[in-house]
């Protein structure tokens, strides 16, 4: 070999390739726009078709693409008179009965019809899919997966097919595409048919080093393989690259979105801790906790370097979230701007208004309280005072965000509860800060939120989490308490409550509903006074309440002047009454874990060992599952990954508002892996190029935006 001489090698491998190789290579140039025709470019799709496809999602030659099967059947079909009792097969028969109708026998709904081949006939059964019956008419062809018992064959998955030649039954692996009502599998799979051979098309978002180094198929290959492989081993390796190359991409995009935001404008820079903030610090009637400390120095970092902080604070029940809030807010007050937090019910920001007093308490910082009950003079007299700068804190629900709202020098906001707000809502906070900059921004969740999660919602953010509880806060006993125990565990209850403690019962709802069943907080509090703790005084709340209503409820029940406090989840977050001994909650099986988890964590807080005792009334196995983590398990963050075990993703943080994104390959939480990967390589990128966007990475960040519909420069969800 010639010294200096270039050396071609084969894709993804070390072989040397010889001139006639590479002359021999075919030249592709890829034309992204094909994928962007709709299915009408494919045979046998019309617009009411394709009108139907768009329902489900599927709207272009590329969404089809990337429309991958939910599996793959082993489709070597046999004969019915060939099978033995308790052997599942494959089947192509014919129906011989007349259209059947739905049954019941038990809980059961089933279909049964007679279908039959050249070697014998059967009776076929569904099982809860009454709506096949109208597709089973005498003569329809189809393809049956099942149970053969030797009396009938039980059906697990089926498609309708045109029947006759050898092209309708085809050997080896077939796709399973997910279809709807309108949409047979059998369509999607003979529409891929022709897709697949657009698929070199697809921009390729890896880059060309990482496709080398991680010995990976280009894109079009691997979408081929995911449809029709070859091999069954080809399919997980052909998942997996796409799973890997999503997952990558979307981590990309976050990267670029969130050094977009952070470069868009600059933020106020708070230089180093004064007096205010050394003085309160010894003024704290406790020691901050190691984690605590930790996380004031990384905000002292992010404080001061001229960009906007964008952290999000992720705390165990009683943590001490609030101390690092009041920090940071301090911070802002010390350099001459003002401060804000927003909470998401008037609830939670006045038990926040009783706290930062109670904390404030030896510095006599004035601050103000804004929500919707504010009285009209109070609203005015703080408004001015905000907008002309001599007040430098104010507390508040979404009221905080109203136009007639005016800071003269916002500096820092703090948002609690941060995903019960809408993304518009969190914005137009943002938007309050000094002309021409951007406030500084502190994210706060009592939901521990496992990384697989953090990285794909929150990936735009710097994340921390407050593991470690302050001294002095007492472990909770969780018991599941079935019926025949009530009696014993009302009995504890007014044992506990006799020696001077206090308790209290949540129910789910509200009031009486037809429609839900459930313990209605109202009704339960009259029948508690005339039953079990009749004896007790008994305080209700609820978000239904007016304001001065549940603010009268919660002051009698932290002056002890109530005994045992009737509520709903309005106390899931921010009450903090320390002779609270007892959570008991009613329909315990009708709650998140997290959710338990936070309304578990209002007892605990004082001197006395704490109990939570959780009534189920019908929990059915994946209920039960999240009532004994619950009980068997007391870290926060343990819980957050059992419950994204048991609940997906998408239900973690208990609503859809939050803006999940649908990965159409990867699975999470079974990607998480995988995810924590293309995390590494996105920084490995950013370390090594400064940018997503060097020339040298390839149309990485193209490719992500045509997979996820977002721009680099759009606005970030606060």
């Amino acid at each position: 070999m010639a010294p200096g001489r270039p050396v071609a090698r084969s894709f993804a491998g070390a072989r040397e390739l010889e001139r006639g190789d590479l002359l021999d290579a075919p030249v592709h140039w890829p034309r992204p726009s094909v994928l962007e025709q709709g299915l009408g470019a494919l045979k046998g799709v019309g617009p009411k078709t394709a009108e139907a496809a768009a329902e489900a999602g599927i709207r272009t030659v590329g969404d089809l693409l990337f429309h991958v099967p939910r599996r793959h059947r082993d489709l070597r079909i046999r004969q019915l008179g060939d099978l033995q009792p308790g052997e599942t097969a494959t089947v192509s028969v014919e129906v011989q009965g007349s259209q059947p109708r739905p049954f019941r026998k038990g809980r059961l709904r089933m279909v049964s019809v007679k279908v039959g081949d050249g070697s014998g006939h059967v009776r076929a059964t569904w099982f809860n899919q009454p709506w096949v019956a109208s597709r089973l008419t005498q003569g329809t062809q189809l393809l049956l997966t099942g149970k053969y018992s030797g009396k009938g064959f039980a059906v697990r998955e089926w498609e309708i097919t045109s029947g006759g030649g050898e092209e309708e039954r085809p050997d080896g692996l077939v796709p399973l595409h997910g279809a709807t009502e309108s949409i047979r599998a059998q369509q999607i799979r003979e529409w891929v048919a022709q897709a697949v051979e657009w698929a070199p098309n697809a921009i390729e978002g890896l880059p060309s080093e990482m496709r080398a180094r991680r010995h990976l198929s280009s894109l079009g290959d691997a979408l081929r393989a995911v449809h029709f492989p070859e091999a069954a081993d080809e399919v997980d390796a052909a998942r997996r690259r796409l799973g890997f190359e999503e997952l990558f991409l979307h981590q990309a995009l976050l990267a670029s979105r969130k050094r977009a935001h952070r470069t868009a404008r600059p933020a106020p820079r708070f230089g180093k801790p004064g007096e205010l903030v050394g003085r309160w610090l010894e003024s704290l009637p406790f020691e901050p906790t190691g984690d605590q400390l930790k996380v004031f120095d990384e905000i002292e970092g992010d404080l001061d370097a001229g960009q906007p902080m964008q952290r999000l604070l992720m705390g165990e029940v009683g943590s001490g979230k609030t101390v690092v809030a009041l920090y940071s807010m301090l911070r802002a007050l010390e350099a001459g701007y003002q401060a804000t937090l927003m909470a998401p019910t008037e609830t939670l920001a006045e038990q926040h208004a009783i706290t930062l007093g109670n904390l404030l308490a030896e510095e006599a910082i004035p601050f103000a309280l804004l929500t919707g009950a504010t009285p009209a003079a109070t609203r005015r007299r703080a408004l001015d005072q905000l907008a002309s700068g001599e007040l430098g804190l104010i507390l508040g629900t979404h009221a905080l965000i109203e136009p007639t709202v005016k800071f003269a020098r916002l500096g820092l906001c703090v948002v609690d509860e941060q995903h019960r707000f809408g993304v518009g809502q969190r914005r137009a906070l943002d938007g309050k800060g000094v002309e021409g900059t951007a406030p500084h921004i502190l994210h706060m969740t009592a939901t521990p939120i496992p990384r697989t999660l953090s990285l794909t919602e929150y990936g735009d953010l710097d994340t921390t989490a407050l593991h470690e509880l302050p001294a002095g806060r007492q472990p909770i006993s969780t018991h599941l308490v079935s019926e025949e125990q009530r009696g014993e565990a009302f009995e504890f209850l007014r044992r506990q409550l006799r020696e001077g403690r206090q308790a209290f019962v949540v129910c789910p709802l509200v009031g009486e509903s037809e429609k839900v069943a459930g313990k209605a907080a109202a009704v339960e509090a009259e029948r508690l006074r005339a039953g079990e703790l009749r004896e007790f005084r008994l305080g209700l709340l609820h978000g239904q309440m007016h304001s001065n209503d549940k603010a009268e409820a919660m002051r009698a029940f932290a002056a002890h002047e109530t005994d045992v406090l009737v509520s709903t989840t309005v106390i899931e977050v921010g009450i903090d009454v320390p002779n609270a001994t007892v959570m008991v909650i009613e329909g315990a099986e009708r709650f998140g874990v997290s959710q338990l988890h936070q309304l578990r964590g209002r007892v605990g807080r004082g001197e006395h060992p704490s109990q939570c005792l959780l009534f189920a009334e019908e929990a059915g196995e994946t209920a039960q599952r999240r009532l004994q983590a619950v009980a068997g398990q007391s870290d926060g963050f343990k819980l957050a990954e059992i419950d994204l075990e048991l609940r997906g993703a998408g239900e973690i943080l208990g609503t859809r508002q939050s803006g999940l994104p649908r990965f159409a390959v990867a699975k999470l939480p079974d990607d998480g892996p995988l995810l924590v990967e293309a995390h590494r390589e996105v920084l490995a990128l950013l370390r090594d190029h400064g940018s997503l966007s060097d020339p040298a990475l390839g149309p990485l960040l193209d490719a992500a935006h045509a997979r996820f519909g977002t721009g680099a420069a759009d606005p970030i969800p606060l």
